[in-house]
Parts: C-alpha cells; sequence; structure tokens
C-alpha cells in the first residue's frame, strides 16, 4: 500500500475512535419513561435521534410540543449484602461483633467458615 493511503486511513481511525470515546452510554428504555411534562430538554431544535443518544439522552417524537430529545431519569441504585460468599469483601476484623459491623454500614453474617463475616454492601441498579 501506498505510505499516502496508510495515513490517510490511520487518520480516519484516530477520528472514528474520538468520536467513539466521546459519547455517553446510552439510557435505558425505563430511565426513558417519563410523561411529557416531566421531560427537560437535552439538545437543541432539529437534533438527529442519533446525535442525541451519543449525548447519553433519550429521544421520542411522538408528542409535539415538547422537547424530543430530553434527559433521562437518575438511575435508581440500592445497597444489597451479597449473598454469594466469595464476593464478600471485608469490612471488619477478627472477632468483630455483628454490632460493631453494623455501625460501620457493613453486612453481618456468621457463616461459612474462612469468608469474611463483616463485609461491604455491593451497589445494584434497579
Amino acid at each position: 500500500m501506498d505510505l499516502k493511503v496508510i495515513c490517510g486511513l490511520s487518520v480516519i481511525l484516530v477520528v472514528a475512535l474520538s468520536t467513539l470515546a466521546e459519547g455517553k452510554t446510552p439510557p435505558t428504555r425505563c430511565q426513558c419513561k417519563l410523561l411529557p411534562r416531566e421531560r427537560r430538554n437535552c439538545g437543541y431544535p432539529g437534533i438527529s435521534a442519533l446525535e442525541c443518544a451519543k449525548a447519553g439522552c433519550c429521544f421520542n417524537t411522538s408528542v409535539p410540543g415538547v422537547p424530543w430529545c430530553f434527559a433521562p431519569k437518575a438511575k435508581k441504585v440500592r445497597k444489597v449484602c451479597p449473598s454469594d460468599p466469595n464476593v464478600r469483601i471485608n469490612c471488619g476484623f477478627p472477632g468483630i461483633t455483628a454490632k460493631e459491623c453494623e455501625r460501620k454500614g457493613c453486612c453481618f453474617r456468621a457463616y461459612p467458615a474462612g469468608v469474611p463475616w463483616c463485609f461491604y454492601h455491593r451497589t445494584v441498579e434497579e
């Protein structure tokens, strides 16, 4: 291949990858379920669905007179105590009591042997 062709393809590849890196993760379908009156504008007049998605926003043209590109609902998260003993991350020290552990804001389960009994919560998306 000619050096000019290789350089041209390299430039195109770099530009394409940087464009992909700029985009945000698209919202879930659940995050886009908003009443029309709850929509907060996330784009500009005439924005395309693709540009809106690249900005991490929702796009829906079914209701006239409201923003079609709008900010998604915040993701709901909650703390849970992991049920798998093998994924526990130690939050205490040997001999810690349940009360001491819970005061630290951690989970406590005095079983099974050989794994931390006082361990951190996990955050999961709903």
